[in-house]
């Protein structure tokens, strides 16, 4: 197993140690859970640029590498699902119904691929700026809700703030977590529309 792949992987280990450190009751947690988000997806620019440019494209390579950071994405965004901040104890972090349209958007490109790379066809869909731009808007806005979430439980409590402060960072840290993740579904939806409109007539061949 050359670099690249051993970085791919090491981004699914990585999904599972965020997700146990977000669900964990352990010091620290969150901080945690940020530091090794943010250095997994760093080995998803390395891993490409590595695979291109010194070892090489693998058949393993164009399979996890994807999936890997589906997996990685998916893992932060459930894990906000679970957590709901003692001032306001009735919204999530991340509403269930955002976790859903995402997970089944990338079932549904990811199938896309899968029928363009058919007995017949071997046509490549690769990422187009929406893609890209969907990607992007992901990362921002998982990494700044881990930022406000390590901020809340792992540093906030050792500063003896008044509960009034206390519930305003709780109000201002739910309302910016689903502003960004409404933004997140929104470009998630254009992208895989985009995706579709692109590539219809694999669909309606199989019809």
């Amino acid at each position: 197993m050359n670099v690249p792949n051993i970085l791919t992987v090491s981004r699914l280990i990585a999904a599972g140690v965020v997700m146990l450190a977000m669900a964990l009751p352990i010091p620290f947690s969150s901080t945690l859970a940020f530091v090794v988000f943010v250095a997994a997806s760093i080995t998803d620019y390395w891993d490409g640029r590595l695979a291109r440019n010194r070892y090489g494209v693998t058949a393993f390579g164009k399979l996890m590498d994807p999936l890997a950071d589906k997996l990685l994405v998916c893992a932060a965004l459930v894990g906000f699902v679970g957590i709901r901040l003692p001032y306001e104890p009735q919204y999530s972090l991340v509403p269930a119904w955002v976790v859903v349209v995402i997970i089944a958007r990338e079932f549904a490109v990811t199938g896309l691929r899968l029928l363009a790379a058919s007995a017949g066809r071997q046509r490549i869909i690769s990422a187009g700026n929406w893609g890209k731009l969907k990607t992007v808007w992901q990362m921002i806005a998982i990494i700044a809700t881990f930022i406000l979430l390590a901020a809340r439980e792992d540093f906030l409590p050792f500063l003896d703030l008044s509960e009034r402060l206390l519930q305003r960072y709780d109000a201002a840290f739910v309302i910016t977590s689903w502003i960004l993740s409404t933004l997140v579904v929104i470009i998630t939806l254009i992208s895989g529309w985009k995706y579709f409109v692109a590539h219809w007539d694999l669909v309606t061949a199989e019809m």
